[in-house]
């Protein structure tokens, strides 16, 4: 992975991290107990990590917190930076654009509507889009699409998310382009990949749908509708919800988003005029006003904006197991949590609040790296005592001797999913699912990852030779892994080529990345995303031509428009410079691609 050393300079200490709210003895105590309980599901050698060493291990900028008790408010607090450049520290004032939880406050506001009998939640969509319609094909089998498919993601639509923006100088495009994938939209269409009602499947693409619904019907722009129906009445009159960038007066309470290394990411000034999935600016104070208002609507003690008829339908899985309409419901140890996390760029975040009992956290990071916010998730249930949460368990470690540790080196596979163990300064790293974490050693062949549950332990053959590694969780064993002995035949999940040759090639390994990129075109060759990164290989390879040759044919083969083709390249070209890539070639390149 990218490895720039975050020039934080925690200067902070654990008393001065932010001076702000001054709380009584009791709650000072609780706030010191969190800061220093932070761990993971494992606890490694006896000892739990502070807040300030894990914001550093994990280069995070800035941090802000809120924790709810008995259905109040108990305490907020900002740690570290919320403009690095300027010394301006993160506060509870400091807004955060935390991406996916969007998706839950949009949901009060379309549950508001179904409240207040302006649409039936399991009536066709089409009924109630006016500027635009579904596109009905054969792969919907003739069911017709509900709002509650829409907020529940079991709509069986495309785009799953992860929407990139665009810049505030180019054309924006409307909701019904972007709906269309035509340009300048710059994603492609929402379609339907299976028939409504089957099962769950994230889409992004869905909820702008639900977007566009609400304004169809109110015929007021998104976000004043939000405001006056949603946001105001909860209290969150600090949060919006916004298509365009911040403006300049607007943004020293903004706290800027970074990349897992550092770098200040681009798209903290980007439009999104998809704002139903990632529009709104919030603050974790702001944040928990939703998530106690939810817990005393479903116990029937308050109905600021919906009722306890609509909360318990917020709250209830449907047709999934766990989703439900705007979150997600998990049960831990028969005690049952409601949450929605984010992942928008620059941005990471979590609410997770007890279905019943008044208990809750809210947790934001301006980082590309979010595993501090379950760490903490962790200290916060700890300290408070929450019901459902096992105490994690504490685990000793071992060195191992380098002799022994080369041999676990190499790419293996496990359920069609590709891993690779690569030996780093500081010892060796897994990575899988486009994560990279430090491998623990419990014994000679047995290590953990804090990051992924399973216990893991190599398996050798008669001659000690390493040919994979066995994979158990909570005494349950799964499918071994395989070492992978040669590129050409290796059979993974689709996508996971892909993955891992960007993988390889951000870690500028570039032959490696062309052997499995070759091996993605072969298995995949509709995946026109192989292309593009195959081109990349070459070109910081200096094979020039071969790689525009297969730039053409990514723009060519683009299933949206070729200008939204090139604007992906452009986007990876701008991910390059960030991290030192060849700037001549890629300015090149850019020319001749007429970028």
């Amino acid at each position: 992975m990218k490895k720039i050393l975050l020039s934080i300079t925690l200067c902070l200490t654990l008393g001065n991290l932010s001076a702000q709210t001054s709380y009584s003895k009791e709650i000072e105590d609780q706030i010191k107990q969190v800061e220093n309980n932070l761990s993971g599901r494992v606890i490694l050698n006896g000892k739990t990590d502070n807040i300030a060493d894990r914001m550093a291990f994990y280069k995070v900028k800035g941090l802000s917190i809120a924790v709810v008790n008995n259905y109040q408010l108990v305490w907020a607090k900002g740690y570290g930076w919320a403009d690095e450049k300027e010394q301006r520290r993160v506060t509870t004032a400091t807004l955060f654009k935390p991406g996916s939880i969007s998706k839950s406050l949009n949901a009060v506001g379309v549950l508001k509507l179904a409240q207040d009998n302006k649409l039936d939640l399991y009536k066709d969509i089409n009924e109630y889009l006016t500027s635009w319609k579904f596109p009905y094909d054969s792969l919907s089998k003739g069911k017709k699409i509900t709002t509650a498919n829409l907020l529940s993601h079991t709509a069986g639509l495309s785009v799953y998310g992860g929407f990139p923006g665009y810049d505030a100088k180019s054309r924006i495009p409307t909701i019904p382009q972007i709906l269309d994938g035509r340009e300048p939209a710059n994603t492609p269409p929402v379609r339907s990949l299976f028939e409504p009602g089957l099962q769950f499947q994230y889409s992004g693409g869905g909820i702008i749908i639900s977007q566009l619904i609400i304004t169809d019907l109110t015929h007021q722009p998104y976000e004043k509708f939000m405001f006056d129906h949603v946001l105001k009445p909860l209290g969150m009159i600090h949060s919006f919800f916004s298509a365009a960038p911040p403006a300049k007066n607007e943004l020293n309470k903004l706290a800027l988003g970074y990349t897992k290394d550092g770098a200040e990411v681009e798209a903290t000034f980007h439009v999104y005029p998809e704002q139903a999935p990632m529009g709104l600016w919030t603050t974790p104070t702001d944040l928990s006003k939703y998530v106690i208002e939810t817990q005393l609507a479903y116990a029937g003690k308050s109905s600021k904006v919906l009722n306890r008829q609509m909360a318990t339908l917020q709250l209830t899985p449907y047709i999934d197991n766990s989703a439900t309409m705007g979150a997600f419901i998990g049960d831990r140890n028969g005690e049952k949590y409601f949450f929605h996390d984010a992942g928008n760029e620059g941005y990471r975040g979590l609410y997770y609040g007890s279905v019943e009992g008044g208990t809750g956290v809210v947790i934001f990071v301006n980082s590309d790296d979010g595993n501090i916010i379950l760490e903490l998730l962790n200290s916060v249930a700890s300290v408070y005592k929450w019901k459902g949460f096992d105490k994690p368990a504490n685990i000793n470690t071992v060195m191992v001797p380098e002799t022994i540790t080369q041999k676990y080196l190499g790419v293996y596979l496990y359920e069609g999913k590709i891993a690779e163990i690569t030996k780093e300064k500081d010892g060796l790293v897994y990575w899988a699912n486009n994560q990279s974490c430090k491998i623990y050693f419990t014994s000679e062949n047995d290590f953990i990852n804090m990051e992924f549950p399973t216990e893991k332990s190599f398996i050798t053959d008669g001659s000690g030779n390493v040919t994979g590694y066995s994979r158990k969780l909570n005494g349950n064993a799964f499918p071994p892994a395989t070492k992978v002995v040669r590129a050409d035949t290796i059979k993974p999940n689709e996508g996971e080529l892909n993955a891992f040759g960007w993988h390889l090639l951000e870690t500028k390994r570039f032959d490696e990345a062309i052997l499995y990129l070759n091996r993605g075109i072969e298995l995949e060759p509709n995946e026109n995303g192989v292309l593009n990164n195959l081109a990349h290989c070459y070109l910081f390879k200096n094979e020039y031509d071969k790689a525009i040759k297969l730039y053409k044919e990514f723009i060519a083969k683009g299933i949206n428009e070729q200008a939204s083709q090139k604007n992906l390249i452009k986007e990876d070209f701008a991910f390059f410079l960030k991290n030192g890539f060849d700037k001549v070639l890629i300015a090149k390149a850019t020319a001749e691609l007429k970028l």
